[in-house]
């Protein structure tokens, strides 16, 4: 019997197939991404939204944990006053962020199984410039060497990954994450290494759409 997770993996394997049956796999991969960002950007511009306001009361906030430093009880009373004000919270950016991330899981997990509903994922069979999107970077190097086909397909996806990783790079500042964080986004090369060739289609469409995304809700002052 079926868990709920699996039904709803099984329904958005079902709707890519379909898409790809028209498109092809590659195309179905893009658009079913795309689509599933689009759902999903009411959910970014509340997390942007939430995030300026955060930036705009900092200096307020500062200024009450300095007054209240020894009294961690009004401090928390105080500061939420001072976010109702503003019409947020303090904590109005972490639900949208944690609601988007049971859709990337289902997108995620029909690009990298196996098998779903307990058959055999047809969608990694097929392939992109003549390379199964089954395929892992790894057993392409095993079987035809550092220059044969498939291995330059992945060295181009790798390169179009670290392109978008560093666009991310150049926009990432204190304000938007920790200097000890800002090395992520080129996180995705090294998961598209040991990823089906399939799941790294996606991160590249999905980090680049991020991307373009961050540079419209967070733009950088001038």
């Amino acid at each position: 019997m079926l868990s709920l997770l699996d039904t709803v993996i099984d329904f958005a394997y079902r709707l890519i197939g379909a898409v790809g049956s028209f498109t092809g796999p590659v195309a179905a991969i893009v658009l079913c991404t795309i689509a599933v960002r689009l759902l999903l950007l009411p959910l970014s511009v509340r997390q942007a939204t939430a995030h300026k306001a955060r930036l705009r009361l900092a200096p307020q906030v500062a200024k009450l944990r300095e007054r209240f430093a020894r009294d961690p009880e009004r401090l928390v009373r105080e500061t939420s006053k001072l976010y109702a004000a503003e019409g947020t919270s303090m904590f109005a950016g972490l639900l949208p962020g944690l609601a988007q991330a049971p859709f990337f899981m289902v997108v995620y997990r029909v690009f990298v199984s196996a098998t779903i509903a307990g058959h055999a994922n047809l969608l990694l069979a097929q392939s992109a410039l003549g390379v199964p999107l089954g395929e892992h970077f790894a057993a392409a190097l095993a079987s035809g060497g550092l220059f044969s086909a498939p291995v330059l397909v992945f060295a181009g996806l790798f390169a179009l990954l670290a392109v978008v990783a560093w666009l991310t790079w150049r926009r990432m500042d204190d304000t938007v994450a920790p200097r000890a964080l800002r090395l992520l986004p080129f996180g995705t090369i090294v998961a598209a290494a040991v990823l089906p060739l399939a799941a790294g289609l996606y991160l590249l469409v999905s980090t680049a759409w991020t991307a373009a995304e961050r540079a419209v809700l967070y733009p950088r002052p001038v």
